[in-house]
């Protein structure tokens, strides 16, 4: 027989959320284009700040970085061209019905 408390409810606390960045797991650079599709989503936009886990100073180094590597076509802009090139290091994507 399983024992179950009824009524109680256990509190948990959280860790707090860590910058990758501040942390020291990551850099921030335009040419490393396998760290920079982690933070896209699958439809080619840039990731919040709560997907991410990024603090403000990083999430817009973060967001320079991917707009500079799409502006030298090492990223894709859109999820046209995600669908068209398979995805640059990104999950597996749905695909469309023709």
């Amino acid at each position: 027989m399983a024992n179950f408390t009824t009524g109680r409810t256990r509190s948990f606390t959280r860790k707090p959320a860590v910058c990758p960045f501040c942390a020291g797991k990551a850099t921030i650079d335009y040419k490393d284009v396998a760290t920079l599709s982690q933070y896209l989503t699958s439809h080619g936009s840039i990731g919040s700040r709560h997907t991410t886990r990024a603090c403000a100073k990083h999430q817009r180094a973060l967001a320079r970085a991917i707009k500079r590597a799409r502006f030298l076509a090492l990223l894709p802009y859109a999820a046209v061209h995600i669908w068209k090139t398979g995805g640059v290091g990104l999950p597996e994507l749905r695909h469309r019905r023709s």
